[in-house]
């Protein structure tokens, strides 16, 4: 008498505001035996939509997307189904924002750049119960609050400095002086290892410690 063993199909929502990344998942997931792409959604508010109906059993979110960011989707998903099981997709090592996510309850983190290498693996071990977060992610998540940190009123200069303003135009809208100013400049470039004011401005949008406005970003297809 033959052995039969069955093994459970992984079902899988994939969320991404890019056709040609989700498209790319979907290729990858296809050839496993144990999984199946049961949807897909192009931003946040379709996540929801979509994860309400079907329900599967892991959900690849992307962590920056139009109408709801992955961050609030995750928040969003989790609140109405507390085991669901998702694991953030970002572009940038380091990204602030997927170290929320990952507070907010997600199970997994992902570089974009490692997807083929580290996709299924992960899926995987999140669907047997377990988390996949990587060491220097985990680490953020319990070191106390201070260190390389930006502080509230550093990452209110930082804005400014993204928005073109000068030291003399920050120390009028903060109301603080410019030698005030500049120390707090000197800070954020030494936190972020930066070269100059426009490389910490890219450094940190690129990790999510600060967002550009919905009008100087334009409407994104």
């Amino acid at each position: 008498m033959e052995a039969c063993e069955s093994t459970a199909v992984i079902n899988i929502l994939s969320v991404d505001d890019h056709p040609l990344m989700r498209q790319g998942i979907a290729s990858v997931i296809e050839s496993q035996a144990d999984m199946r792409l049961v949807g897909t959604a192009a931003s946040g508010s379709e996540a929801l939509e979509v994860f309400r109906r079907l329900q599967p059993d892991i959900t690849l979110m992307d962590i920056q997307m139009p109408d709801l960011n992955g961050i609030d989707a995750t928040i969003a998903i989790r609140k109405e189904f507390p085991q669901a099981k998702i694991i953030i997709l970002t572009t940038y090592e380091g990204d602030v924002r997927a170290l929320r996510a990952v507070k907010a309850g997600a199970s997994g983190y992902l570089l974009k750049s490692m997807l083929r290498k580290d996709m299924l693996d992960t899926v995987r071990q999140v669907y047997s119960g377990r988390r996949c977060i990587p060491p220097e992610i985990a680490m953020e998540m319990i070191a106390p609050a201070g260190g390389d940190t930006l502080s509230k009123r550093e990452v209110e200069v930082l804005k400014l400095v993204a928005d073109g303003k000068s030291n003399k135009r920050i120390a009028l809208n903060l109301d603080i002086s410019e030698d005030t100013v500049k120390a707090h400049v000197k800070n954020i470039l030494t936190k972020l290892m930066a070269n100059d004011r426009t490389h910490a401005a890219v450094l940190a949008l690129q990790r999510g410690i600060i967002e550009l406005n919905c009008s100087a970003l334009g409407a994104r297809s």
